[in-house]
């Protein structure tokens, strides 16, 4: 699966909120290293040189596109290669964990977060972000899509592995790791802009795995059929139209 910064980036600051939201709920005072999974193209991550100035900061992510457009912003203490989260070995000096909007596309993502717990130092910290909106019309809608007879031959299992746990599962896992948890969910109500911005929205992200298993001209009948099922279910306003979107955040702390 190919990924387009470009088009990630359409929405940075819906999509950036709530990196913002959860890097408030991180601590660390001097942490030596800390490192960014699943970067995507940097933006964010560029943001953690200043707040931990001493820090050696590193962005990882598996697209090869994603990397290319970090790379831009290297710097002395800020460096971006391309890694699979699921294999990924911590380094030892690794005091704090970053991971936003990264852990619903890696199956098994619960024993990765085990295995990051439990190699945290003393006073590490690991902060991760997840989207919690599976159940919402965007996501019904493009799996009842998928599975119609249309399409069902061509997409089968390819939206299987977008699945995360409830808060408590989070909680728990957290606790049982030695961690002081501090989990949360939020909705956010994004107004969007211009024609089919929901399909907009999900080209960045969602719907990538589809258009990745389509050509390019089943990928644009199948983006007519969705256009169409989404602007029923999210009608344009005079303001623009309104995405709720929730999202789940972790935070845990080894005191």
């Amino acid at each position: 699966m190919r990924w387009d910064p470009a088009q990630y980036n359409r929405y940075a600051d819906e999509r950036g909120r709530p990196f913002l939201d959860l890097l408030g709920r991180v601590g660390a005072q001097h942490p030596r290293r800390v490192v960014d999974v699943g970067c995507g193209p940097g933006t964010l991550t560029a943001l953690l040189p200043p707040r931990w100035p001493a820090a050696v900061v590193e962005g990882l992510d598996s697209s090869p596109e994603m990397i290319a457009s970090a790379e831009a912003l290297s710097g002395p203490r800020l460096s971006f290669r391309v890694a699979d989260a699921a294999s990924w070995e911590v380094p030892a000096d690794t005091d704090v964990i970053v991971s936003n909007a990264l852990l619903q596309w890696v199956p098994g993502h619960l024993d990765l977060l085990r295995a990051w717990a439990t190699m945290l130092p003393a006073d590490g910290w690991l902060a991760a972000q997840v989207p919690g909106n599976f159940e919402s019309p965007s996501h019904v809608l493009m799996r009842e899509l998928a599975s119609s007879p249309r399409w069902a031959a061509a997409l089968e299992g390819v939206l299987r592995h977008q699945n995360v746990a409830d808060p408590q599962t989070y909680a728990a896992l957290l606790l049982d790791a030695g961690l002081v948890a501090d989990v949360w969910d939020t909705t956010y109500l994004h107004v969007l802009h211009g024609p089919d911005p929901v399909l907009e929205w999900l080209r960045g992200t969602g719907l990538r795995p589809v258009l990745a298993a389509l050509s390019p001209a089943d990928g644009a009948e199948f983006e007519q059929a969705f256009a169409a099922e989404l602007r029923q279910a999210y009608p344009a306003t005079e303001h623009g139209t309104l995405l709720p979107f929730r999202r789940i955040f972790l935070v845990g702390h080894r005191a």
